[in-house]
This record gives structure tokens, C-alpha cells and sequence, in this order.
């Protein structure tokens, strides 16, 4: 390595946020821009430790010894050459991933793990800025012609994949513009859309055509696709949230965290934020938080979100509730490195200002004389352990049921499965006992034509395994058109194949 005592000599350090008042003032993003001195002092910490299990923990295979190594020597044409070998979108996962990578860091079995995420980051933007990121023209086309549904990462990626091997892409997408719920979910300040149409710019001069505004199954026929494209990939996504039955559930003020989140990004790009990606009305007209009691209900990312956004819309109270217990602050035994740890985690929209919950149950949302939301039934919850089968078992703690002011609730408790009525419907495709597009390997059980990835095949997951699938899709198509694949295949995970599941 470019330092053997780097991971002696220095202390893991991120980047530095932006002050909570001034972020909570605007939507740009939190973490300051990378420096040289500081990624090659951060890459330096990357110690020769022999099987880097990093490359096990990272669904795409990135080859990240390697690239610090170049870093420290700030070469960073080699960086970049090496990243992009694996990984599309950098500047995404750079931004977005919860880095599984630096879970599996052989330096973190006793030590803070190298700062993986902040290096990929600090690669892209320096490439960027470089003008190492040039327009890859394919020099030979096959003829064949390709489809796309859906511009989320796995989309994108797919997309570049298949570029490259020389077929005509198309990539489809009923909302106004590129980028699925990378576009429309993750929030601007920890992804600024700029980001997004850096990229894009790239891809369309590489020669892939983007067709927004196109709902596949309404506005083009399942068989317009299969009659006009010599194979279809899906790609959109896991769409359907996993709402809660409940009394009140109708009450004005209760929303599916998605459509908060995306109205403010819309806002934020001068978009009609009051329709949907169909150009329909929401039903409910605008979601603001200002000067509201706001309860988030859901523990994860997408809740988390919602917290950042309703603190910058200027919310009186922000309340987050999970269902499950509380985890271990540290590193929890049943799930040892160099798996991804069970643990607590802190993002910065909770170091803004949230009052966070474990163990609660909500039993009913409690409207006013005029239907609007006003309060919140909720209870305590007790788990404990089954002693036959092991698993955690809850009942509610008795007398522990109360009210709390409640104006707007949002529910972001992930996502079932992907849309099935229309497009995929009119596909015939089968679907797995989750819901999502039943495949072998890539290619759908029904029809030889259509292939699917991402999340709408394996279920909701992280950005980084939206891109892994894209790039895998993109291969067995490939495969299908042509005989054989030359498109860089994933190194088999050898040694924690409990994350893929994560």
C-alpha cells in the first residue's frame, strides 16, 4: 500500500457538515466538498491486510485496496479508471450507499474502517473536475434495439451496459425526467439533482435516448414494446408502500412519506409540485410541515428523510416511531464482522432536531369535526423472545396507551412489490411470493423477451444493489441477443453472503 503505517498514524475522519442552522435554512447539500489532502490522508488508512474483505461486502465488486492505493499516490486517472471498472455511478453511491463495504473493512475489526464512501466521492468529483468523464461512443452497433423501463439506478446502469455493447437503448420513464426515486425520493440535500444531469448529460452524448412521460401499459401497449424492441428490460422499481389498516387511516394529514418527499423535490426544481409523475392531482393538494406536529412512522432511511425535510420546512415537533425494539449501539453479536452489523444509526436529519421512539405500536390516527389529523393513538410494545423458536414475539404494555399531537403523519414503512396492474399484467410476467417479477436469473420465467432487476425483482434494497442488478440484467441480455457477453461480469461473494438479503 501506498503507506503500510497510514492506519496507524491516522484517525478516520468525514468530511465536515455544514452548521444545522444553515443547512436547516436550504436544501443544498450537508457534507463540504472533498479535498486531495484529506482523501490521500483518508486512503492512507487502507492497510495491506491481505484478503480485503471490502470486495466481499460490495455488491459490486469494487476494487477498492486498489483505487485508495492510487489515491494516496494522487493518481487519480488510475482511481477513476479503476472505480468506474465496476461502478457506474460513483457520485451516487458516494452520496447515498450505507457502505456495506466499509462494514466488512478488515481495519474495522478493531479500529473506525477506512472511509470507503467519502474516497468514492472524492474519485468522481476530482474525474469530474478533471475532465476525466468523457462521452465512451460506442465504435461498432449490433442493430439491436433495447428497452428500459424504469431510469432508476438499475435503469441507468443497464442502460450504460448495454450502450456499450453496442446496442440502441432506450430508456423509458413515466415521470418528467430521469432518475427514478434517486430524482424523485432522496432528498436534495443529500443528493443535489445537478448530480443527476451531469450524468445524464454523459450517457445522451454516448448515445442513449431518454423518453420521459412515457407511462409503459397506458401511453404504450405491452405489446407495442415487444413488437418495436428486440428486448425488454424492467426496471421500476418497488412502487407499492406497505400502508397500515387502521381507524383514521382516511384523515387529511396521513401521507405515504414518498409523496412528501418527492413534492419537495419538485419544489426545489420549479416543478408543479401539486401533481403526480401522471400530471394528476394529488389528492390532497400540498404537503407542507410548516408550524405542524409531525409524526414519522417508520425507523429507516426513507423515514429519516422525512424528519430533514419537515425540519427545513419549519415543523413545530418532529416525532419518529418504530415498530421494533431499539438496536445495540455498537456492533450487535449475532451479526459479527464482517457481516453487516445490527446497530443503531444516527443520520443527519436526526442530529437536527427529532424525538425518536422504539417499541411503539400505532393503534389510531385521531381526526377533528372537519376530518383533519389532529392526534396519534399509540402503545407500548414489550418483545420478547419465543423460548422454542427464538423469535421476538411483542404484546402491547399494559396502560401505556396515550395520545400525542399528530397534524401530519407519514407512513414510510418501506415498499411491497412493483405495480402489477397494467404493464406487467399485460407482460403475462409471473410474479415470486413476495410479489416481485419472478425471474431465472435475470430473465422472466414467462416470456424469453423481457428480463427484469432492480428492485421491482428482488425487492426493496439499496442503491448499490440497484446497480449491481442493472449491470447483471445487462449482461444475460446481452447474452440473449448475441450468443455471448462481453460486458464485465460480478466476482462471486465468497464469504458474506448474508448481506445480499440486506
Amino acid at each position: 500500500m501506498g503507506k503500510p503505517t497510514g492506519f496507524l498514524e491516522f484517525e478516520r475522519e468525514l468530511p465536515k457538515k455544514r452548521s444545522i442552522d444553515e443547512r436547516l435554512s436550504d436544501y443544498r447539500e450537508i457534507e463540504t466538498a472533498p479535498t486531495d489532502s484529506h482523501s490521500k490522508q483518508q486512503a492512507a488508512r487502507c492497510m495491506d491486510c491481505g484478503i480485503p474483505f471490502c470486495h466481499n461486502g460490495c455488491p459490486l465488486g469494487n476494487i477498492i485496496p486498489e483505487f485508495n492505493d492510487a489515491v494516496f499516490d494522487e493518481n487519480w486517472a488510475l482511481a477513476y479508471e479503476i472505480l468506474s471498472s465496476t461502478n457506474n455511478f460513483p457520485e451516487f453511491t458516494g452520496r447515498i450507499c450505507p457502505a456495506p463495504c466499509e462494514a466488512s473493512c478488515v481495519l474495522g475489526i478493531n479500529k473506525p474502517p477506512v472511509a470507503i464512501e467519502y474516497i468514492e466521492k472524492a474519485i468522481i468529483e476530482k474525474a469530474f473536475e478533471l475532465n476525466l468523464v468523457k462521452p465512451r461512443i460506442p465504435k461498432f452497433r449490433t442493430g439491436r434495439k433495447i428497452a428500459v423501463v424504469g431510469s432508476g439506478p438499475a435503469g441507468m446502469a443497464a442502460a450504460y451496459q448495454l450502450n456499450q455493447a453496442g446496442h440502441a437503448v432506450v430508456l423509458m420513464e413515466r415521470a418528467d425526467k430521469i432518475g427514478g426515486l434517486v430524482r424523485y425520493g432522496i432528498p436534495d440535500f443529500k443528493l443535489e439533482k445537478s448530480i443527476i444531469d451531469r450524468r445524464l448529460a454523459v450517457m445522451e452524448a454516448e448515445g442513449i435516448e431518454f423518453r420521459t412521460n412515457v407511462n409503459v401499459g397506458v401511453t404504450v401497449k405491452a405489446n407495442e414494446l415487444l413488437d418495436e424492441f428486440d428486448a425488454v428490460l424492467l426496471t421500476m422499481g418497488s412502487t407499492v408502500p406497505r400502508d397500515v389498516k387502521i381507524e383514521g387511516r382516511h384523515l387529511k394529514g396521513v401521507h405515504f412519506a414518498m409523496e412528501f418527499l418527492s413534492q419537495q423535490n419538485k419544489r426545489n426544481a420549479g416543478i408543479n409540485p401539486e401533481v403526480d409523475h401522471r400530471g394528476a392531482p394529488y389528492t390532497n393538494g400540498q404537503i407542507i410541515a410548516k408550524d405542524k406536529h409531525v409524526v414519522v412512522i417508520g425507523g429507516g432511511d426513507t423515514g429519516s428523510d422525512c424528519v430533514g425535510t419537515s425540519g427545513r420546512h419549519g415543523a413545530t415537533s418532529i416525532t419518529q416511531i418504530e415498530l421494533m425494539p431499539i438496536p445495540p449501539k455498537d456492533r450487535d453479536a449475532s451479526t459479527p464482522w464482517p457481516n453487516w452489523p445490527m446497530m443503531l444509526r444516527t443520520s443527519t436529519s436526526h442530529e437536527e432536531g427529532c424525538d425518536r421512539h422504539w417499541s411503539i405500536n400505532t393503534k389510531e390516527f385521531v381526526g377533528d369535526e372537519n376530518g383533519n389529523l389532529k392526534e396519534l393513538k399509540i402503545v407500548d410494545l414489550d418483545w420478547q423472545k419465543d423460548p422454542e423458536t427464538g423469535r421476538l414475539q411483542m404484546r402491547e404494555v399494559a396502560g401505556s396507551e396515550r395520545n400525542i399531537p399528530c397534524d401530519l403523519a407519514f407512513l414510510a414503512a418501506g415498499f411491497l412489490h412493483p405495480q402489477q396492474e397494467g404493464l406487467l399484467n399485460d407482460l403475462e410476467v409471473e410474479f415470486d411470493e413476495r410479489g416481485n417479477i419472478k425471474t431465472n436469473g435475470y430473465q422472466s420465467t414467462s416470456n424469453e423477451k423481457v428480463f427484469a432487476a432492480g428492485d421491482c425483482r428482488r425487492g426493496q434494497s439499496l442503491v448499490v444493489w440497484a446497480i449491481s442488478e442493472g449491470r447483471e440484467a445487462a449482461r444475460a441480455v446481452d447474452e440473449y441477443l448475441m450468443g455471448v457477453s462481453f460486458l464485465e461480469a460480478k466476482a462471486v461473494s465468497m464469504f458474506n453472503p448474508a448481506f445480499a438479503h440486506a
